[in-house]
Order: C-alpha cells, then sequence, then structure tokens
C-alpha cells in the first residue's frame, strides 16, 4: 500500500501516544460504542426525515438564528441547491476560483444545475465590496467561503464580510455561505454564529469537517428557502430512507466539540508562532485566523512524508498530515488542524519535535 495513501496514514496516526495535528481516526467498533453511550437509542430512528432529523434541523437553525434548516446527506448537494435557489433573475453565480465550488465539487453547479460561474476575484481571499461593485453581469447569488480554504483558511474582517454583503446585496444578488468551517470563525470575526448568519440568505454547515460527526450538512435560510430545499433534495436522491447514525454523531458534535473550538483557535496559534521559530518553516496565514492553518517546510514533499512516519515509527509522535510540493522548488506545504490531542503541546514541545523533524529531512535529503 503506497505511504501516503488515507489508510496507511489513519493506521500510522492510530498508533501514535501523541498527536499535533488531526484527530485519532476511530474504528467502527468506536464509533458505535460512541453512539451507544451519547444517545437514546430506544428511540425511534428517523423515517424520510423525521425525529432525529428534525432535532437537528431545528437545533442548527436556533444556532444560526434562521427560521428553518433542511438536512443534506452531502455538503455538495446542500450547495447546489442553494445556488440554484438564487438562480430566478441570473443563472450566473460569483465564485472564487478558489472556492469549493470549483476545486472540490467537480463543477456540480455547471453540469447538474446549469449555472454560469464568474469570478468574484483572484486575489487569496474572500470577494470585497469593490470586488463586486467591479463585476460587469448581474449575478443571482455570491458565496463566500468561510474560511477559504484553498487560501490557507482566510477569513476576512467582520467590517469587510458585512460591507462587501451589503454590496452583494446592492448588485440584487443573494448572499450564500459555504460555512462548512464556520463554527471556527466565530473568534476571529468576534460575533456570534446568529450575527454571522444574519449576513446571508443561506448557510451552509458540514457536521464532520470539525464537530467529527460520520458525515452530513445541513442547508439554513428562511422557511421558503427550506420548503424548496426538501423538493430539490428529494429530486437529487437525497431524500434517503433512514440516516440517524450520521445525525446522531452531529448532534454528539454540537454538544461536545463546538464548545471546545475557541480553545482549538487560541491554541493553534500558539503552535504557529511555535512552528515559525524553526529554521526555514512558514505557517499561513500567521497568525492563524481559525484552528486551521498552512504550515510550509524547505524540503520536498517526498522527504517531509518520510520525515513524519519516522518520527511516527520512532517516537510515536504524529506532527502533520501529508505534504503536496508547492510551485517553489523544495518547498512542501500541509495543512494543519490543531484539536483536542494538540492543547496538550506546549510551545517547547512543538520546537522540540520540529527541530527532530526538521533534522530527519535534513539526513533524508542527502544525495
Amino acid at each position: 500500500m503506497p505511504e501516503n495513501s488515507m489508510r496507511h496514514r489513519q493506521t500510522v496516526m492510530r498508533a501514535c501516544d501523541r498527536i499535533l495535528s488531526g484527530v485519532r481516526p476511530a474504528t467502527m467498533r468506536e464509533r458505535l460504542t460512541d453512539l451507544s453511550a451519547g444517545a437514546d437509542l430506544d428511540e425511534l430512528p428517523d423515517f424520510y426525515g423525521d425525529g432525529p432529523v428534525t432535532v437537528l434541523e431545528q437545533r442548527v437553525a436556533n444556532l444560526l438564528g434562521t427560521e428553518a434548516a433542511v438536512w443534506f446527506p452531502t455538503g455538495t448537494m446542500a450547495q447546489q441547491v442553494a445556488l440554484r435557489y438564487g438562480a430566478t433573475e441570473s443563472d450566473a453565480v460569483a465564485l472564487h476560483p478558489l472556492g469549493h465550488q470549483l476545486v472540490h465539487e467537480r463543477d456540480a453547479y455547471a453540469s447538474l444545475t446549469g449555472l454560469r460561474a464568474v469570478t468574484s476575484t483572484t486575489a487569496p481571499r474572500n470577494p470585497t465590496a469593490a470586488d463586486l461593485a467591479e463585476l460587469d453581469e448581474r449575478v443571482g447569488t455570491v458565496v463566500f467561503e468561510l474560511p477559504l480554504r484553498d487560501a490557507g483558511f482566510t477569513l476576512p474582517t467582520w467590517d469587510e464580510l458585512t460591507e462587501a454583503c451589503e454590496e452583494a446585496v446592492n448588485i440584487g444578488a443573494r448572499v450564500h455561505f459555504d460555512g462548512a468551517r464556520i463554527w471556527e470563525s466565530t473568534p476571529y470575526l468576534g460575533r456570534s454564529l446568529v450575527e454571522i448568519a444574519e449576513q446571508a440568505d443561506s448557510v451552509y454547515v458540514s457536521f464532520y469537517k470539525t464537530l467529527g460527526g460520520i458525515s452530513g450538512a445541513a442547508l439554513a435560510g428562511t422557511a421558503d428557502l427550506a420548503r424548496y430545499a426538501r423538493a430539490w433534495r428529494h429530486r437529487h436522491g437525497g431524500n434517503i430512507f433512514q440516516q440517524w447514525p450520521a445525525v446522531l454523531t452531529a448532534l454528539a458534535g454540537l454538544d461536545r466539540e463546538l464548545p471546545r473550538i475557541p480553545d482549538y483557535v487560541r491554541h493553534a496559534r500558539v503552535v504557529a508562532d511555535a512552528l515559525t521559530a524553526l529554521p526555514g518553516v512558514r505557517v499561513q496565514p500567521e497568525p492563524p485566523h481559525t484552528h486551521q492553518f498552512r504550515l510550509f517546510i524547505p524540503y520536498p514533499a517526498r522527504v517531509l512524508n518520510a520525515a513524519v512516519s519516522e518520527l511516527a515509527a520512532k517516537e510515536s509522535i504524529w506532527f502533520c498530515g501529508v505534504g503536496q510540493d508547492t510551485p517553489v522548488p523544495d518547498v512542501a506545504m500541509t495543512e494543519m488542524t490543531i484539536a483536542a490531542a494538540a492543547l496538550e503541546w506546549t510551545a517547547a514541545d512543538v520546537i522540540d519535535a520540529g527541530e527532530r523533524l526538521l533534522r530527519s529531512c535534513r539526513l533524508l535529503h542527502r544525495p
């Protein structure tokens, strides 16, 4: 099996005693045990979207302060429906070239929904009010990804976000938040989930990317949007008979992980500051906007990945995920996720392990 395959990394990571980036992978038995311990399994399951599904939908609507929320089996499906809803006046949607719809959804918005993408900005950030004012054609929806993952998990300031949302309204467009990671955006923006969601006409949230659920998403907004979303969810094949395992893990994530996210974000800044003390190492953004950020190491990806595996095998330490080569020769990039396991790491711990990782990189990089 290739050393950097997902399955191999999960196996190696599970065997480590200390984890700096990411969450220890759980087995199916562990997930089932967790479900049985944290939920009332004597209740009846959902049938085509009732029962625990409605409980989760109402919980999300309350958290975001929206009239309603609709469960979806995937975020890709939820986003397609949100963009279709905004296509009444125009089949164009303002998307960022680094946005999830263009990078990670295989152009579903165009192939399945028939929409056209208009570039909101090419800068490595969400669009500003000035960017939207310069659009030369009408768009039905402007999408903001909070945070913009492929720009380094970056967020606008609160003023930048509110001004851009106001300008979207001025040009006659709806505002949609790709909020897969909106849960961890509140500390940097300095506002509550309700205040953030108030700026948008629709908000998509994920239950597995930060909250640790098995899968699933929700689309939140008005009651009219919810009715539309349920109809189109059915047409997309998303009205599944029973989904209670994923729903229960989503509810557990809201109970357990959501309150801890501010601690993760604060500690990410401690970790990032320690990492930049290492020679040739950089982080982006500096300081991090959320509990995730990009780490740049001055070695090729194959060397970084081999050094990470070596540190895991010899010292039972999982330092970071798989590295990717960048356009800069001999510089690799990896994404860091600071979660519960990383809270025990002090800045000194990070520097100490980082120095050993770099020492291994130097040895592995010798001709």
